[in-house]
């Protein structure tokens, strides 16, 4: 009973998430912190490889970037924070990176329960992934990043999928999510990897939870195990690596689960 629920509190917020623009009175703010990120790493830049997403996420959101400390007051009137790929070690010839600390757990952990939304993304084991303390955070919300990675696949996405069922995902590598079905958080997973599906690229293709949400409070998680499916070269129809997925639907996915984890508005 509880699962059928929250899939159809799931499937009411994807309703809304699909409504057109002209359909919202004013744009939810989306903003894309990268406070965690390493100065001087090239990867997700919001002027590089993620101005096409965050171009087209304009249409539905207000777009913020900032590198600021996360503070409750740099997040009045969010609706939805965007963190990619929080960094472990110092690009070299800059500073040590901020990591996910117990302050930044407080501050996100208290705007998420009280309405707010957070996406919460991060690449495999060459992207310099912070994973101690983000789990922390994660662990909040019932989850756990592990280290056991999958290669690059098309997955088809069953209609019944709350908020994204009937897109392909094009999945370009990544760890995998483990849930703690008895969290009050309500971990639940949205996509585990088919292992029928074969990879196109690598050879990896561990079972496991690679896109999960949970609804601590009042407020929306989602937590991927990638961050390169939104990239410039991905959304060009290039894939990574030379290594494309055709046919995705990731713009889509990426907007449906933006529009989703802020569709409470903001706390």
């Amino acid at each position: 009973m509880k699962r059928r629920s929250f899939s159809a509190s799931l499937t009411g917020l994807w309703l809304l998430a699909a409504l057109p623009l002209s359909a919202q009175t004013t744009k939810p703010v989306l903003l894309y912190s990268r406070t965690w990120n390493a100065a001087g790493e090239t990867r997700y830049q919001p002027d590089g490889t993620y101005s096409g997403i965050l171009a087209k996420l304009r249409n539905t959101f207000e777009v913020r970037v900032s590198a600021d400390p996360v503070t409750a007051a740099a997040l009045a009137g969010v609706a939805v924070v965007l963190i990619s790929n929080p960094s472990d070690k110092a690009v070299e010839e800059h500073p040590v990176p901020r990591h996910l600390g117990p302050d930044d757990r407080t501050v996100l952990t208290a705007f998420i329960k009280r309405g707010g939304g957070l996406i919460l993304m991060g690449n495999q084991e060459n992207h310099n992934l912070e994973t101690v303390e983000t789990n922390r955070l994660l662990a909040e919300f019932g989850l756990r990043w592990e280290d056991r990675y999958s290669d690059i696949k098309g997955i088809a996405l069953p209609a019944e999928t709350p908020v994204i069922g009937g897109l392909k995902w094009g999945y370009y590598s990544g760890n995998t999510l483990v849930l703690d079905p008895a969290h009050p958080a309500k971990p639940q997973a949205l996509v585990t990897n088919d292992l029928k599906v074969p990879v196109l690229g690598g050879q990896r293709n561990e079972p496991g939870v690679l896109l999960a949400t949970a609804t601590p409070g009042a407020g929306r998680v989602v937590v991927v195990t990638d961050a390169g499916w939104i990239a410039n070269p991905v959304l060009e129809g290039k894939g990574i690596g030379g290594i494309v997925v055709p046919g995705d639907d990731n713009v889509e996915i990426f907007r449906r689960l933006a529009r989703w984890a802020g569709a409470t508005g903001h706390p």
